[in-house]
């Protein structure tokens, strides 16, 4: 099944509030063909654990804003690498280091990236 446009859009209102709060490197990929429970991960780097937590929390308050509710959270605590469950867009935002180490966008090579200007 094709993301929706509403999960694109969503995407875009998230990469925004990211990159407001510094976010680096952000790379939104559609999963929805490999991965059922989701349509979009959207992937975004920061230097520290602060601002991992800052541009977390700086999503969330502005989807929130749209009326999208957080489904789950995890990894606040740490500030490593924080992902964030809202249905059909997840947004993983980790510390640089992490973000290499795990290389995710390896692991979902396969998957479509999404467009993010607006």
């Amino acid at each position: 099944m094709p993301t929706s446009k509403e999960t694109i859009e969503l995407a875009k209102a998230a990469a925004v509030a990211a990159k407001d709060k510094l976010g680096e490197n952000l790379v939104a990929l559609d999963v929805s063909e490999p991965f059922v429970l989701a349509e979009i991960f959207l992937m975004v780097s920061a230097d520290n654990e602060r601002q991992v937590q800052a541009i977390a929390s700086n999503v969330e308050d502005e989807l929130f804003k749209l009326g999208v509710k957080t489904k789950a959270r995890e990894g606040r605590a740490a500030g490593r690498w924080i992902l964030i469950d809202f249905g059909d867009l997840i947004v993983h935002v980790m510390h640089q280091e992490e973000r290499e180490f795990y290389g995710l966008e390896r692991l979902w090579l396969d998957c479509p990236v999404v467009p993010l200007d607006k």
